[in-house]
């Protein structure tokens, strides 16, 4: 009796945009895809401010994997935790079992980086998962609230600072949209504070905001916040943090900020896993944490091993690290997808990857928007129009769509964020706890406010 051929095997680690983009690029060919991710679902990270500032809820961004796979009948969909590979085995270890692969593609994406002080992540909390959106929306609305019930002028003031560390399209976006609260959406919504007196200050350690933008794109986005109310700091190298406030060192001299609320949107590393995966292969990361690849996406030495996305250190034509973006996670996973079918034809000869440049965009305030294709730049409405456009498409269901396009209208219409909902809310004592260590930073310290000069 003649023994059925086994499909050929592949194994995708992450469900985010590369690791989603090669399972779909596959659904016609003739192999088994085993998609695992630690979430059940797949995340839109580009509107997780959104989901941090209240304009959208969580589930207008997020899909489940099941759901978004479930017509695809080659693909399983597993949930679970991947804790290293033993490729001479051709296995993948989870934290409770193994799969067997023949083909393994990495695509964990990446987390905050806090350039070594990763003890500065409670008091700075990034925006990279669902969870972190939530926080960040809780520490918002809270400092508001508390603010409201504070009696004492100083620590109100305290309180209604917000301090943004990174002034990259992350950055820009939370700054422009938490400055339209301040002066829109909650402007009614107390009877003591005044939520357009709350202070946003912005802070790079870079000679402008957005970098990978041109020079006057950086000055027309540093107008328009300055505009909405948020001061703007440039050459400003963050030294410390902690629940009181942040450390910062500026060319006119070293300054202390009294903040409630810090968020940190200055760099971003590859997941654990990729240090994991390296120590196995016996390979050396980047700075950043990411696996070196060569010009087809493998690992060096592993043919049947690739990685994507923020988890790979890849090279455009001009020997620079491309960008952790969406559409180089895309471009990537359908690389991948397309070697994994030739070679299943018994097509041998690997192409290298190149990446097709589309541009990138971010918004900066209610109408306003910075984009850049190629040399060609647009600041303003039309750049938002276009920025709305390509979001919707990129999103990954249709009702999705639908929902965040109604959200967006009413929002445009009314000011109103309808998700600004506390949740997971910390106990009063350890507000308390908190006032206590502001009033013990204030009393010990003498360093100048940078809200109390003109140096910003």
């Amino acid at each position: 009796m003649q023994r059925a051929i086994q499909p050929h095997r592949v194994v995708v680690v992450g469900g985010g945009f590369g690791g989603l983009e090669v399972t779909r690029a596959l659904h016609r060919a003739p192999i088994h895809i085993t998609l695992i991710d630690r979430r059940n679902f797949h995340l839109f990270q580009p509107l997780l401010y959104q989901v941090a500032t209240g304009s959208l809820s969580p589930a207008n961004i997020a899909a489940p994997l099941r759901s978004v796979l479930r017509r695809q009948r080659n693909c399983t969909v597993l949930l679970g935790e991947v804790g290293g590979v033993d490729p001479r085995r051709h296995r993948l270890v989870l934290d409770d079992d193994e799969l067997p692969f023949d083909t393994l593609v990495l695509a964990a994406g990446a987390t905050h980086s806090y350039f070594g002080r990763s003890e500065w992540a409670t008091a700075a909390p990034g925006l990279k998962t669902l969870e972190d959106a939530i926080d960040i929306r809780r520490r918002i609305y809270v400092a508001f609230e508390t603010a409201e019930r504070e009696s004492d002028p100083l620590r109100r003031e305290h309180l209604l600072t917000f301090v943004i560390i990174g002034g990259g399209p992350t950055g820009t976006e939370l700054a422009g949209a938490l400055a339209e609260i301040c002066r829109y959406t909650l402007r009614r919504d107390f009877r003591v504070i005044r939520p357009r007196d709350a202070r946003i200050i912005l802070l790079d350690a870079g000679e402008r905001l957005l970098p990978s933008y041109s020079p006057r794109t950086s000055e027309q986005t540093s107008r328009t916040l300055r505009n909405l109310g948020v001061q703007v700091g440039v050459g400003c190298k963050v030294l410390h943090v902690d629940a009181t406030g942040v450390d910062v060192a500026t060319p006119d001299g070293r300054f202390f900020i009294h903040a409630e609320t810090v968020l940190w949107a200055a760099g971003v590393e590859a997941t654990p896993l990729g240090r994991k995966i390296a120590a196995a292969l016996t390979l050396d990361v980047d700075p950043a944490g990411r696996l070196p690849v060569l010009p087809d996406l493998s690992l060096p030495g592993y043919p049947d091993i690739f990685a994507i996305g923020d988890m790979a250190h890849c090279r455009d034509e001009r020997g620079s690290p491309l960008p952790g973006l969406a559409p180089v996670a895309q471009q990537q996973g359908r690389h991948v997808a397309r070697l994994i079918r030739n070679r299943c034809k018994g097509q041998t000869k690997a192409a290298p990857f190149r990446y097709a440049n589309r541009g990138t965009m971010a918004t900066v305030g209610r109408g306003v928007a910075a984009a850049q294709v190629g040399n060609y730049t647009s600041f303003g409405f039309f750049a938002w129009l276009l920025w709305l456009f390509v979001h919707l498409l990129q999103i990954v269901q249709f009702q999705n769509r639908v929902l965040v396009l109604l959200q967006w209208s009413w929002s445009y219409i009314t000011w109103n964020r309808s998700a600004r909902l506390i949740t997971n809310m910390h106990p009063v004592e350890r507000r308390h706890q908190r006032a206590h260590q502001l009033d013990q930073h204030a009393g010990g310290q003498q360093r100048e406010s940078i809200g109390r000069t003109a140096r910003l």
